[in-house]
């Protein structure tokens, strides 16, 4: 533990500004690769998205018609039911021994031949609720042929700019997380929180002719001697962004060549 104090003593305020300034080129140049995707992982989402709503669309009215017909096969054989009673009842007419059981038999098969009706409504109900929910499913199939045919185009045009970028991304990924592990939790996460509440992912900048490399507001000259001295870490009174003087930046470039 105390090994680990003194470690983090030694690492001056100067060498702090630096690992952030590297750090923040380092996410600024895979800010830049994803850019170049564009709007593409979004869009595959959206379709993607869109896909597995119609699929479940199709499913849901798949389901609904072989409900429908099992009501359809259902009827159909309450029908058959009802004409063998009403021949059983004409038959039991020819033997009756009274006009009250005559009339009653009749009352019976008047009840039939209503409930054979009845049948024959419904299954021409269900039968043309099968042929809408049909014509949805056929049309549904149609968007969703043509929406994997688009999601195939957008990923394939997506895998290309990933394979081209890949090795270059994850590259730079790896030495910003070889940096982060020199920067101490507290300053990393407020980097990080900076970054994350900034609009182009900016969190530490430089001072560009006496003013905020973010926001563009000015700043005070004694501010900026501060800021060159490297003594502490100073962020812009107004966008909160971590400043850092030009020379950091001529620095860079030097160790770049």
């Amino acid at each position: 533990m105390a090994a680990e104090t003194k470690k983090e003593k030694e690492i001056t305020v100067e060498e702090k500004l630096r690992a952030l300034f590297q750090l923040q080129n380092l996410n600024s140049d895979v800010d830049k690769i994803r850019t170049l995707r564009g709007e593409l992982p979004l869009e595959v989402q959206d379709l993607e998205d869109e896909i597995a709503g119609l699929q479940t669309r199709v499913d849901k009215y798949k389901e609904e018609v072989k409900s429908l017909e099992h009501q359809i096969s259902t009827k159909e054989n309450e029908i058959t039911q009802a004409e063998s009673a009403i021949t059983k009842y004409k038959d039991q007419q020819n033997n009756v021994r009274n006009n009250r059981e005559f009339d009653s038999l009749s009352k019976e098969i008047e009840y039939q031949t209503l409930e054979i009706e009845l049948c024959n409504k419904r299954i021409r109900e269900f039968k043309a609720q099968i042929k809408d929910k049909s014509a949805i499913i056929d049309e549904s199939k149609k968007v969703l042929e043509e929406r994997n045919k688009d999601l195939e185009a957008k990923k394939s045009e997506l895998d290309e700019i990933v394979a081209d970028t890949k090795k270059e991304e994850e590259n730079l990924i790896k030495k910003a997380s070889d940096i982060e592990s020199k920067i101490e939790e507290r300053l990393l996460t407020a980097y990080k929180k900076i970054r994350k509440n900034a609009r182009n992912g900016l969190a530490v900048v430089s001072v560009e002719r006496d003013a905020c490399g973010g926001c563009f507001n000015k700043i005070p000259p004694q501010r900026q001697l501060d800021i060159k001295s490297r003594k502490k870490i100073i962020v812009c009174e107004y966008c909160g962004r971590i400043l850092v003087d030009d020379d950091i930046l001529e620095e860079k470039a030097v160790a770049e060549k």
